[in-house]
């Protein structure tokens, strides 16, 4: 039986250290998982791709956003070599996910969450995060967290493998507890799958808002996603 270890980060570099801190500790690439805020645009998919309608406008939304946050072609195709690598043969997924807006995940969860999302399920991201083990309280910040900029990391581990894959995923992560007390204070309750989401200029007044600031933890700084991915999807 495998224990799921699910941990938010503020920045898609981060997440992507700790994935690789994981393959270096010998936990398979086809055990770990990204899922990843995109609404800056920073991951433009040439290839095959899951595409998930969510709510009504959504998609223009979407695209208006993208335009605004163009990034430099030779970014965008490292992070798209990157997370092709990193799916062993699966599909990257982009995703329109309701309450969340547009994300750009690799591995199992985010294989799971494009098939889920292309079905009838209103609160995809929520539901299968509790679906594959992870605490309903805490599949809630969890989800928060992807709204407004963050990317999460997920690991399946044996039992006997928690303790260490847990140590090494706490590398950079935020405190959600920590997190979702100062969401709370300014009157969020849960995640709503009917909330608008976030703009790119919201996502990155809510990074300068935690930069170097995870609750727990110094954060790291942040280089380019793309490089720090490439380096990840190398091995």
């Amino acid at each position: 039986m495998l224990i799921t270890i699910c941990r938010l980060y503020n920045s898609c570099s981060d997440a992507s250290r700790v994935v690789l801190l994981l393959h270096m500790a010998g936990i398979r690439a086809s055990e770990t998982s990204m899922v990843a805020n995109n609404c800056e645009g920073w991951y433009k998919s040439s290839h095959t791709a899951v595409v998930a309608p969510a709510k009504k406008g959504d998609a223009e939304h979407a695209a208006s956003r993208d335009k605004a946050a163009g990034r430099d072609n030779i970014e965008v195709t490292a992070v798209e070599a990157a997370f092709g690598a990193t799916t062993a043969g699966s599909l990257v997924v982009v995703l329109a996910l309701p309450g969340v807006g547009t994300v750009v995940g690799a591995g199992w969860l985010a294989t799971m969450l494009g098939n889920i999302a292309n079905g009838s399920a209103p609160r995809s991201l929520l539901g299968l995060l509790s679906r594959v083990g992870v605490a309903e309280q805490d599949a809630h910040g969890f989800a928060e967290g992807v709204r407004r900029g963050g990317a999460l990391a997920v690991v399946r581990v044996p039992p006997k493998m928690r303790p260490h894959a847990e140590t090494l995923m706490d590398h950079w992560a935020v405190n959600l507890q920590e997190r979702c007390d100062l969401y709370r204070k300014a009157g969020w309750l849960s995640f709503d799958p009917n909330a608008k989401p976030y703009t790119a200029d919201q996502v990155r007044c809510e990074r300068m808002l935690h930069a170097g600031w995870t609750g727990g933890t110094p954060a790291s700084p942040q280089p380019s996603c793309a490089g720090v991915v490439h380096e990840l999807f190398r091995l």
